[in-house]
């Protein structure tokens, strides 16, 4: 297959195949859907509002991507020329809140048809309390979060840019199909990704990682006992109830705030701080130094990447030994230090190295390391542009809904509120995990990190022992 309807197709890349194939075997359809909302307390022209929007779909070509399937099965891509779908208007001005965000999670429920129509939902929204601003329902094969938000500013900006006449035109987007074509020619045994594959080779041959549970060794030992092997490493991690949800908890700003100076005085990112909290949580929990939870990246360095949409995440197993012995900067620098190696390597492709992986302990389907997986998302949705003093001081809220399924047991996103401070989300499997232990593991998640930024000097023996 060359052309789909006058239109040239391409294959999937390594980061879309990845979440195919987690679509293609999860009984809920839905289970790639992303589903937010940004809503600002002004009263917009709805007509320009729409405008706006159509505008933006036609500058964006990852948000015009559609796929189709060959009679052998293969999957492709393909950027129509003109948007199809329609942008709906939704008025919930009378309903009670929790309602009209009911009936968002409903519409975010709803899987999209896969092949030969468009994988986008916008509807302009009226809520409650003078409230108004957008939905947008996205197929994460299309976008993820970092290109959602780049698409809903530019929406923002093509707005103010009309109803502001010295507020220029936001600058244009960057090309989808190059992009894709400069990752396709990367995949397709460059030199770069020989590299690439060599280092995570290398890295996953050196030793085998251990299972690390929120919930402790109990299931580890379990499955040691019943398959009589008391050095059995890794555990299986599988449900047949993917049912989901989210579980918010905000972070207010001035303690948000004193994580950034951290960060800044220290020289590392909030990812790495993050991790530091979580894996040590983990080491808490399981009595155990050595912790693997997953991490993605965002792949987003360069101006065309961070502005061509598509989805770009790689998320891979993110593995540390760190003694209670070590001070809790020491942690933070060896996270750090990994952190920069996997940067240089992150567009090998995931479903590669959990195929050499699984094939290198010889694990069974299922078996895993790695029981959660955290995603830092430093972007926020408010515009911040030319001409901000016109629009004054607005109130922004913006709201990212549950899609009701998932494939893993547990995705923390780590995210900033336009208002300030940092939102906390635990995606989860409400069949193994409860609203009570999200609530645990942020409550000591923030612990173990105040504590450890504090004085770093202390050991993570005695940030865990106190926390």
């Amino acid at each position: 297959m060359k052309t789909r309807k006058g239109n040239k197709v391409y294959p999937l890349t390594s980061a879309q195949k990845l979440h195919y194939y987690c679509m293609k075997y999860c009984p809920k359809k839905q289970v790639l859907n992303i589903g937010a909302g940004l809503t600002i307390q002004v009263e917009l022209n709805w007509d320009i509002l729409k405008q706006s929007i159509q505008e933006a779909i036609q500058r964006c070509e990852a948000m015009r991507v559609q796929f189709t399937e060959d009679k052998e099965g293969n999957v492709y891509q393909y950027v129509v020329k003109e948007p199809t779908a329609e942008i709906r208007h939704f008025d919930f001005a009378h309903w009670r809140e929790e309602a009209a965000h009911a009936k968002m999670t409903e519409w975010t429920s709803t899987p999209f048809e896969p092949y030969d129509t468009p994988m986008y939902e916008i509807v302009m929204i009226r809520m409650p309390n003078n409230f108004h601003g957008i939905y947008i329902k996205v197929n994460h094969l299309i976008m993820d979060a970092q290109s959602l938000i780049v698409f809903y500013k530019d929406i923002i900006e093509l707005y103010c840019s009309k109803v502001y006449d010295e507020i220029p035109e936001p600058k244009e987007m960057a090309s989808y199909i190059k992009q894709l074509e400069k990752d396709l020619a990367y995949e397709a045994g460059s030199n770069a990704s020989k590299k690439d594959r060599e280092f995570f080779e290398k890295l996953i041959s050196s030793s085998e990682p251990i299972f690390t549970d929120i919930y402790g060794r109990g299931k580890l030992e379990a499955e040691r006992k019943k398959n009589g092997n008391p050095n059995q490493r890794a555990a299986i991690n599988v449900s047949d109830n993917v049912d989901a949800n989210l579980a918010n908890f905000t972070l207010e700003k001035e303690p948000s705030e004193r994580l950034f100076r951290f960060c800044e005085e220290h020289h590392v990112s909030m990812t790495c701080l993050l991790l530091m909290g979580l894996r040590t949580y983990l080491q808490k929990e399981n009595d155990e130094d050595d912790v693997s939870v997953s991490t993605t990246i965002a792949r987003r360095a360069t101006l065309m990447e961070k502005r061509c949409g598509g989805t770009r995440i790689h998320s891979f197993p993110f593995r540390t030994i760190i003694s209670r012995d070590d001070t809790f900067l020491e942690g933070i620098f060896k996270i750090r230090d990994m952190q920069n190696q996997y940067f240089r390597h992150a567009n090998y492709s995931p479903s590669e190295y959990y195929a050499f992986r699984k094939q290198y302990y010889h694990l069974t389907d299922g078996q895993t390391y790695e029981l959660l997986s955290l995603t830092y998302q430093p972007l926020t949705m408010k515009y911040e542009g030319p001409g901000l003093d016109k629009l004054g001081d607005i109130a922004y809220r913006t709201r990212r809904y549950s899609n009701s399924a998932c494939a893993h047991t547990l995705y923390l996103t780590v995210s900033h509120i336009p208002a300030g401070g940092l939102d906390f989300c635990f995606e989860h499997q409400t069949g193994v995990v409860t609203y009570e232990k999200l609530q645990e593991i942020y409550f000591y998640l923030c612990r173990i990190l105040f504590y450890g930024i504090e004085d770093c000097s202390r050991t993570v023996g005695e940030v865990i022992d106190w926390s």
